[in-house]
């Protein structure tokens, strides 16, 4: 069961699941953490959600102006939501799938 948070988004409606990779498994505890929202919630209330849950995860995800930094690829089922219409105005639905990446460097 999703874990309830008193935001504004969460409540009535249903599980989102976020899934977060690398560096970011460490800050929530886990892979995959789910979120109860209502229909209609946008991504950038999510992302606030989970700031909210997790705090040490908010510098890793926004800048000081709270603009999601340029490095932190963030999709919605499978899409990075810098390419879609309405990034993270885009409004979640429940079931979605967020996959939360950090930067990714290798050699």
């Amino acid at each position: 069961m999703a874990d309830m948070v008193d935001d504004g988004i969460t409540g009535w409606g249903g599980d989102v699941k976020v899934n977060f990779f690398a560096t970011f498994r460490p800050i929530v505890g886990g892979k995959t953490v789910e979120v109860d929202v209502v229909e209609g919630a946008t991504l950038q209330q999510l992302l606030k959600t989970l700031v909210a849950r997790f705090p040490p995860i908010g510098p890793e995800l926004f800048d000081q102006d709270g603009n999601l930094r340029g490095h932190v690829h963030v999709f919605v089922n499978g899409r990075d939501s810098a390419y879609l219409a309405e990034q993270l105005g885009t409004r979640i639905k429940t079931q979605d799938v967020i996959n939360i990446f950090p930067p990714v460097g290798g050699g």
